[in-house]
């Protein structure tokens, strides 16, 4: 199904501008170049018991980049196609209490339940190719929603477990004690299990302010978790979710 929808993405990207300029398809043709700051994070939906409180969050810088073309279908409507290269990253800091964790403490890979204070990095470089439906408010105002596709280049999820301990295996078993400074704490890198391919759908708004240049405010949601579901090592399903505030140029 992935494959397929991003053959049928692919295809609606770069075959649109040619027919467009054959004459094949009616109607306009606007191309918009893009930059924007997301700010959000990966988070399950809804906090489970296990993680007793945030004790921080910090922002990453999250960039994206890219270039989209909206063929006008008539009556206001209108079809998005686009690529963009983007960053979804967060840092955070929470407090468990018999979280699900595998971390590596000096020469040991240790499993089990761990309570006490964990850091997470989480760093995703990728690819996206949306296809939207448009909708023209006005001259100046469109509305856009849809799904998109992403391709990871680089990925990152690993941390730091400190303050606490873990119960190997169960609530029951061996009591693993970690401190606070570096040789007495256990981390772990889950990067490797990540997903490649990330589903998600988008929405957002257009404000053309001033001749060619314009604003946007999109919202993004994953819809798959930033882990397959073969990967039990972390609990909770973790989603991508980020809003994104933008300017563009309209080219033509």
């Amino acid at each position: 199904m992935k494959k397929v929808f991003s053959i049928i993405v692919a295809c609606a990207f770069f075959a649109v501008p040619a027919l467009a300029q054959k004459g094949e398809l009616s109607g306009t043709l606007d191309v918009k170049a893009r930059v924007g700051y997301s700010i959000g994070g990966t988070a399950p939906l809804g906090m489970p018991a296990t993680i007793r409180s945030i004790d921080s969050f910090r922002l990453t810088p999250s960039l994206t980049a890219g270039v989209d073309a909206t063929l006008s279908l008539g009556q206001g409507w209108g079809v998005l196609a686009g690529l963009y290269v983007e960053n979804k990253g967060m840092k955070a800091e929470v407090t468990t209490k018999g979280y699900r964790m595998e971390v590596v403490k000096g020469d040991s890979r240790l499993s089990g339940l761990f309570t006490g204070h964990v850091q997470q990095d989480v760093t995703q470089w990728m690819l996206t190719i949306p296809v939207k439906a448009t909708y023209a408010v006005s001259r100046t105002v469109s509305l856009k929603a849809g799904p998109y596709l992403s391709v990871l280049l680089s990925k990152n999820f690993s941390g730091i477990a400190s303050d606490g301990y873990l119960r190997q295996g169960d609530p029951t078993g061996p009591r693993i004690n970690m401190g606070n400074v570096e040789g007495e704490w256990a981390t772990y890198d889950f990067s490797d299990d990540m997903r490649r391919l990330q589903l998600g759908i988008a929405a957002g708004v257009d404000w053309q302010v001033y001749r060619n240049f314009g604003l946007s405010a999109d919202l993004n949601w994953g819809l798959t978790g930033i882990f397959p579901g073969s990967f039990k090592t972390v609990e909770q399903t973790l989603y991508p979710i980020y809003g994104t505030l933008g300017i563009f140029y309209r080219f033509f």
